[in-house]
């Protein structure tokens, strides 16, 4: 089985047409694309991830390992590791 090596991102959008504004996660393959989260903000972030695992595994895509790591500053980086095959 291979990897993907995945960073968790939070991105706000605000629709055009409606005004209205909601929160994305995405994963993108580059750390610097990674949301710096506040500790108190990670379960809640990585909670709704692991909720949504079940509807991203399918065809090679097996799994996913979550990672939270630590940041000298205090804040903390999702890294989610992909399982391929």
């Amino acid at each position: 089985m291979s990897t993907n090596e995945l960073y968790l991102s939070v991105l706000p959008l605000i629709h055009v047409s409606s005004g209205l504004t909601e929160e994305t996660l995405t994963l993108y393959p580059d750390r610097k694309f990674a949301t710096e989260l506040f500790p108190d903000e990670v379960e809640r972030y990585v909670a709704t991830f692991r909720n949504r695992i079940k509807y991203l595994v399918g065809g090679h895509s097996k799994g996913y390992d979550i990672y939270p790591e630590d940041m000298e500053d205090g804040r903390v980086v999702v890294r989610v590791v992909q399982n391929v095959g």
